[in-house]
C-alpha cells in the first residue's frame, strides 16, 4: 500500500530527466510516474516513506531550481489517486458526476485526493497534462450530495493556487453518457 506521493512539475523536460535521476540516488523512492507533459513540461510522480519522499521532492526542488513549476507531497495518500491515473479503476455504476479541471498536474491531484478524503465519491479517471494543453482533469462519481462536498472540497484544496480552470456536478446524467464514462 502506497502511504507518501511526491509530485515534482517542471517546464523543461531536460532539467526534468536530470532531477528524477537525482531524486532517485538521494532517497530510498520509487518511481510511479515521469513523462513529459503538454506544452513541454515534465512530471515526476514518486512514492514511500514519508521522509524519503520528502528529502527526494527537496532535493529535486533544489537542482530543478527555475525550471520547477510546482511540488506537492502528500503523506496517507487515497488509495483510488493511483487506479484513477493508469485508467484501471473498475466502476460498475455512476451516479451523480463531478469534474474538476485545472492547469497544473500537482494541484489537480492535491483536489483529487481531498475530494475522496471528504465524502464517499469513486474516481472515475485523473487525467495528468498529456494531450490536453497540461490541464489535468479529475472525474467522479457518487451520490449527488457526496460528489457535491467532494467537488467543494477539492476545489478549495487548489482555490489558492490560481490553478483552477473549471468545475462541475452533474447531478443525473444521461445514461447514454453514463456507458461513455465506463
Amino acid at each position: 500500500m502506497i502511504k507518501t506521493i511526491g509530485i515534482l512539475e517542471l517546464n523543461s523536460i531536460a532539467k526534468g530527466i536530470e532531477v528524477t535521476d537525482a531524486m532517485l540516488k538521494v532517497a530510498q523512492v520509487e518511481m510511479y510516474l515521469t513523462t513529459p507533459t503538454c506544452p513541454g513540461k515534465y512530471v515526476a510522480l514518486l512514492y514511500g516513506d514519508l521522509s524519503s519522499v520528502e528529502n527526494a521532492i527537496k532535493t529535486g526542488i533544489r537542482i530543478g531550481g527555475e525550471f520547477v513549476i510546482e511540488d506537492l507531497v502528500i503523506p496517507h495518500v487515497e488509495e483510488q489517486i493511483f487506479p484513477a491515473i493508469t485508467g484501471t479503476t473498475e466502476i460498475k455504476d455512476i451516479k451523480a458526476v463531478g469534474v474538476i479541471e485545472s492547469l497544473s498536474i500537482s494541484s489537480l491531484i492535491e483536489a483529487a485526493d481531498a475530494c475522496t478524503k471528504e465524502a464517499n465519491v469513486c474516481i472515475l479517471e485523473i487525467r495528468l497534462g498529456s494531450g490536453i494543453g497540461g490541464k489535468s482533469y479529475v472525474t467522479l462519481t457518487g451520490d449527488v450530495s457526496d460528489v457535491e462536498a467532494a467537488v467543494r472540497s477539492g476545489v478549495e484544496a487548489i482555490r489558492q493556487t490560481g490553478n483552477i480552470v473549471y468545475f462541475t456536478v452533474i447531478p443525473s446524467p444521461h445514461e447514454n453518457f453514463k456507458q461513455l464514462l465506463l
